[in-house]
């Protein structure tokens, strides 16, 4: 006598993040660092511990090596978008899907400074490209800030729910609440938009820089796929 197998555990509404290297990130990187100190010192009157830019980086400046940055940012976000919406893509009445970078900036970090938790708007997918930082043996010598200078951290989605919440041994999976991106030269990090995360204190040698960005991406043919209706 046959049963059926009802034991399938299901990890419903996992979080997917991207961190991908850059192959061609220490050419590209130092053209980068020339030309956001440049701007940097043209623009910055207060010169803070942390400087962001204008979101319009790609309209601004057509160097060779944003354009070959953006191409590699595009293929990564291409990558982990069709590989959560591959199978409804697939029922799309578009026969192409468009990917629009809608704000692109670069952001300088020293002396401590620090970017507090938020999350981006206007957008499906974000990302951090970490072009200069102190190698990791420095960085993490650091006598107070430790690992910890410097990372990216992010939050878990079930957050908000944590504080209040009944905690036992039965959900302690829900207590791994955060993960620490590690910055490192020419590594790119691309999550979803609505993800908590903040850019903790820094201090190094060098400037921690990372250039960021939103994108939004469409079907040619509008982005309905589901048929609307009660379920």
């Amino acid at each position: 006598m046959s049963r059926e197998n009802n034991n399938t555990v299901m990890p419903m509404w996992a979080t997917p993040v991207l961190r991908k290297k850059f192959e061609q990130h220490q050419t590209v990187n130092s053209e980068l660092v020339k030309i956001f100190q440049e701007h940097r010192r043209a623009n910055d009157k207060i010169h803070g511990p942390v400087y962001s830019s204008p979101d319009d980086l790609l309209s601004r400046y057509g160097d060779t090596a944003i354009n070959d940055l953006f191409k590699f940012i595009s293929d990564s976000v291409y990558e982990i978008a069709s590989s959560v919406n591959g199978p409804m893509w697939e029922q799309s009445n578009s026969s192409k899907i468009n990917m629009n970078v809608v704000g692109a900036w670069f952001q300088i970090q020293n002396n401590f400074g620090f970017h507090d938790v938020h999350t981006h708007g206007n957008c499906s997918w974000s990302g951090a490209y970490y072009v200069q930082v102190d190698e990791e043996e420095k960085r993490i010598a650091h006598p107070q800030l430790g690992e910890q200078n410097g990372v990216t951290r992010f939050y878990s989605p079930y957050e908000d729910v944590l504080g209040g919440g009944y905690m036992d041994s039965g959900n302690l999976y829900l207590q791994a609440s955060t993960f620490d991106s590690k910055p490192e030269e020419g590594v790119l990090v691309v999550f979803p938009s609505y993800l908590k995360h903040m850019a903790l204190p820094y201090q190094g040698d060098k400037d921690r820089i990372i250039v960021s960005f939103n994108v939004q991406i469409h079907g040619d043919q509008g982005n309905d796929v589901l048929p609307y209706g009660f379920y």
